[in-house]
């Protein structure tokens, strides 16, 4: 498929009669990746992965799983692939190219189309309607009509896919995708939302927008660009529901908190930093600081870039919003200020011990004491000097 589009760096896979012992025996270096379902991993000099399958068949499936058999054509393992544009196979020592089911046409045509029966298809393996909806927004295709019928009547029984498969996924559109919101709009139109993941259910479309407008993770898979992706598809949700929702989909303590601290920041500035960029003057640093403390030093960048995606996806769809210049400007400003400035109470020029020897009891209320200084300083930095905040504590203890 990925050939006949003119992809480079393309990852083959190789099927074959041979069966998965034989396999093994022919090769030196072997890894049994699947061996259940006919494919092993044959390992060449360099130590690159190739995953080898036998020709097979479903004999059984509920949706999940399925249990194959062996000792099958080429065209019968061809007529088990979900998609016509999956169902091509290259021989290189023949030069042979075989297409049973009209792949080549539907690239052409730019279809995504079921192998045979769609329903049937959708039956065998419920992520299949993920897919084919991932493989029309990855290359820009449309979904034939019979095959999204087929993906609408199979989503109420999407809940049969394990977590791990519906956050791959997630993760493959947001990595591969340039423009996920062709593919969240038709998860959410087939009703895959709604099954899946209702807290994303009933966003309005323009919403998935905001992702398209920030860099893609590529084939290096930066994880900030990533984490920024996947916090984008949740931006504006009531923070507890997304940690919740993420736990749900099996993503990691670190991507749990890494999303929700960037959800909690947009919902804290976000929408005070819009209405500061539509005053007709920029907005003060002491302004700057409260938000760089309000979210912590280190999501200023990501805040910010979140920010210019979701404003730069309204200006594209004709509303009034800050421009690239004023955002850029705010963002540069912040990051001095956010990296200079005191922000959190570790910069305070005390600390908690200070405030004891000061006679301020341990407890909520050095805490409460702490925070007030960080107020100080934040509207002021230059009073962050010990003597300056020790008096501060003396006279208002007084």
């Amino acid at each position: 498929r990925d050939a006949l589009l003119g992809y480079d760096h393309l990852d083959w896979d190789i099927a074959t009669s041979a069966r998965p012992e034989q396999v093994r025996r022919m090769f030196k270096r072997t890894v049994p990746v699947g061996i259940e379902f006919g494919t092993i991993g044959v390992l060449d000099p360099d130590g690159v992965l190739h995953e080898v399958t036998t020709f097979r068949r479903d004999v059984r499936t509920d949706g999940r799983h399925a249990v194959v058999e062996f000792g099958v054509s080429l065209d019968d393992d061809l007529a088990r692939r979900d998609y016509t544009i999956n169902a091509i196979a290259y021989s290189p020592s023949r030069g042979e190219l075989r297409d049973p089911f009209d792949g080549r046409q539907d690239l052409q045509r730019g279809i995504v189309r079921a192998v045979g029966d769609p329903a049937a298809r959708m039956r065998e393996d419920r992520l299949r309607a993920l897919r084919g909806i991932r493989f029309a927004a990855r290359f820009g295709f449309d979904l034939d009509p019979a095959t999204w019928t087929a993906i609408t009547d199979t989503a109420p029984h999407l809940g049969q896919l394990s977590a791990e498969r519906v956050k791959q996924e997630i993760e493959k559109t947001l990595d591969q995708v340039r423009s996920p919101s062709t593919a969240f709009a038709r998860w959410r139109a087939s009703g895959a939302f709604a099954s899946l993941i209702p807290l994303l259910g009933a966003v309005p479309v323009e919403r998935f927008t905001v992702i398209d407008h920030l860099p893609r993770p590529g084939a290096r898979r930066r994880p900030a660009r990533h984490l920024l992706r996947l916090g984008a598809l949740f931006a504006g949700m009531p923070v507890a529901d997304v940690r919740a929702t993420l736990r749900q989909l099996r993503f990691s303590n670190a991507d749990v908190s890494a999303v929700s601290r960037l959800a909690a920041g947009w919902l804290a500035v976000g929408a005070d930093i819009g209405a500061a960029l539509r005053a007709p003057r920029p907005p003060e640093d002491a302004r700057i600081r409260r938000w760089a403390a309000t979210i912590g030093r280190t999501q200023w960048t990501l805040v910010m870039r979140l920010a210019d995606a979701a404003w730069a996806s309204e200006r594209a769809r004709g509303l009034a919003a800050p421009s690239a210049a004023a955002v850029h400007s705010l963002y540069r400003r912040g990051v001095r200020i956010a990296f200079n400035d005191p922000v959190e109470l570790a910069d305070l020029a005390v600390d908690g011990d200070d405030l004891r020897v000061a006679g301020v009891p341990a407890g909520p209320a050095l805490g409460k004491v702490l925070a007030r200084l960080l107020d100080i300083v934040v509207d002021d930095p230059s009073k962050n000097q010990r003597d300056i905040l020790l008096e501060i504590v003396r006279r208002e203890g007084s």
